[in-house]
Formats: structure tokens, sequence, C-alpha cells
């Protein structure tokens, strides 16, 4: 057992659970419209080789 990754409540992590690793369908489309809507984001620090082009 875990944690839902948006609203904490218990959820089971097993194949049988279709929605894993959120507890519902409800919570893992809030979650994927976050994303979509750029409310999330995976970022680091801008490097200088990223000015670079190859």
């Amino acid at each position: 057992m875990s944690n839902c990754p948006r609203c904490e409540k218990q959820t089971n992590l097993s194949v049988s659970n279709t929605f894993r690793p959120f507890c519902s369908e409800k919570c893992k489309l809030i979650d994927f419209g976050d994303w979509a809507n750029e409310g999330n984001k995976i970022s680091r620090p801008i490097q200088d080789e990223d000015f670079y082009e190859d």
C-alpha cells in the first residue's frame, strides 16, 4: 500500500488498480490536467551548454 500522489489516500499499487499510482480516475485526470496546463514542470537550472548548438 502507498499514498495517492494527488490526495494522499491509501492506494493499492498492484496490477488490479488500473489508475496506479493514483487512487481513482479522478485523481489521475486532475494530475494529467495539471501537466497539460503546465502547472507541473520538470526543470533544472540553465547550463552554459544549453546555448551551444551541436
